[in-house]
This record gives C-alpha cells, structure tokens and sequence, in this order.
C-alpha cells in the first residue's frame, strides 16, 4: 500500500517537473516587442497624376544638438533613422530642377549651413549611410535651408504646396526646414491623352467627355472644346444634371449669360426630378443665376 502511494506521488511529481520544463522552452520564445527610439513612417501623397511614397524612420531630438553635432555638417546623412530613406515616384518628375525617371531611389543628404545637397541614389539596399557611393547617385541637387522659428522635435517628410503640376517635398527638424521643388508633366500628360483619344475616334464613356470638359474649363483653355465636350457627357446621359452646371459655367466663361442660365435652370430641373435632389446644388445654380441677371 505505501509503495503504491509513493509511486503515484513520484509520478504526478516527475509530471509536474515536466510540465515546467516543457514550458520552459515556450517562455523562452515568446515574442516581447520594445517601442522603438526612432519609429518607421510611411507617407504617400498624390500630386496631379504621381504618386509619391517615401519610406523612413523617424529620431526626435530629445534635446540634443541636431546639425552640426548629432548630424554633422559636410558629411552624407541617411536623413533620418535606422536604414536608409526611400523614396519613389509613379512617373517621371523634376526633382530640384533635374529630371529622374520613374522609380525608387534611396535618399541621402550632405546638410551645411547655407546649403544641402540633396541625393537620390540608386542603391536601395544599404543600412544608412554605411557603404555609400557616389558612383549609384541618380542626381544631385542644391537647395537652401530655412531657419524655423518653433521646433520640430521629431524628424519629418512632408508633400506640400501640391497643383497639377507642382508640389514641394519638406524635410523638416529642429529648426529648419529644407524644400525640394517637384515640377510635374500633368498637364502635357492629360491633353495629349485627350487628343489621342479624339484621334483615335473610339466611343469614350460619358465620364471622359465632363472630365475632359472639367479639365479645358479649369485651364482656361479652348473654351468650344469644353463646350463640345460637355454637350457630347450630357447627350449620353440627360439625367446627369451636373454636366448640366458643368456646361453653364462654360457657357458663362465663354460670355454667352442667356445660355448659362438656361443651363442652370435646366440642371435644377433635372435635379428635383431625380430620385435624391441635391439641395445644395440647386442653391448653387440659382445663386449663379441671379448673378448673372
């Protein structure tokens, strides 16, 4: 009887040691995440028709002493943290005044007082600055710092100041900021998509007509074109009472106020005969008509 009991409690202690060894493994591969000094980011913009990502990691400044200490001047930075900063472009733009084909490039820096170059390398595939070669770099270009008044504490991209053809990518810490000009082909791009598509005389869908037609109205330019347009967007669809305000107010830039307002009217029209009237449109339009009584 007592050497049954002793081998049950061998047994279940022997299991028990088991137990913990089993999970000791276990412990031992847990997964712990710590929060990381200097954050990855990703920023995506659109400009005109480019898509613009740049890929980075972001230090703060935690009261430390940034260029010309931490960074120091004349020498080629990561711009930013961790592996080096991408960054890619959907089509070809200006970069800082130089052309660069589609395509991702790593970023670098050499930051100075009164100027930074800027970097595009071909060599994505470098931890930071380590092993940087002049001979990869895509471009150069040279642009001028400006001083902030507040402080950025923690390293930042920015795409700003973006139009059809334009914007402006922000490298900001600290105290300063530094601008890279873009200039886009969007415009150049759009119209000659549009008269290739006239050319080339297959049916469009009634949405190309009104954007083509959205488009000449918001350059200003050829004016009877738009018209056309437009006129071509409403006979595919008599119900789309905004082509109708589209057309009204090419017929307003063009001078002809009689046939504005008829438009106007008729988009109001067609709009309470709709299933779900747009009340803000339609004060739109009757704003519209009575300034141009």
């Amino acid at each position: 009887m007592k050497s049954s009991l002793l081998v049950r409690s061998l047994s279940a202690a022997l299991g028990g040691a088991a137990l913990v060894l089993a999970a000791i493994p276990a412990l031992a591969q847990e997964k712990f995440t710590f929060p990381a000094p200097s954050p990855h980011a990703t920023l995506k913009a659109r400009a005109g028709l480019t898509d613009i990502e740049i890929d980075y990691s972001r230090p703060s400044v935690r009261g430390r002493e940034i260029f010309g200490g931490l960074v120091p001047w004349g020498q080629v930075w990561r711009t930013g943290a961790n592996e080096s900063t991408k960054i890619s472009f959907s089509t070809p733009v200006n970069f800082g005044g130089k052309e660069v084909p589609a395509g991702k490039y790593a970023l670098y820096t050499i930051p100075n007082q009164s100027e930074w170059t800027v970097i595009l390398s071909g060599d994505t595939t470098l931890w930071g600055s380590n092993n940087y070669k002049e001979d990869k770099d895509a471009i150069r270009v040279t642009v001028k710092p400006i001083a902030l008044t507040q402080k950025v504490e923690t390293f930042t991209f920015d795409v700003g100041d973006i139009s059809t053809d334009a914007a402006t990518i922000r490298i900001l810490w600290d105290k300063t900021v530094v601008p890279v000009p873009l200039a886009l082909n969007t415009t150049q791009n759009v119209l000659a998509g549009i008269q290739k598509a006239v050319a080339d005389g297959k049916p469009m869908a009634p949405q190309f007509y009104s954007g083509a037609a959205m488009f000449y109205l918001g350059l200003n330019k050829d004016l009877p074109a738009a018209l056309k347009f437009i006129n071509q967007a409403i006979e595919m669809n008599a119900k789309n009472f905004r082509a109708m305000r589209i057309k009204a107010e090419i017929q307003t830039k063009i001078g002809d106020k009689a046939g504005a307002m008829a438009s106007y009217e008729k988009a109001n029209e067609v709009n309470k005969a709709s299933t779900e009237p747009d009340q803000e449109e339609i004060q739109a339009n009757l704003k519209a008509i009575q300034a141009l009584r």
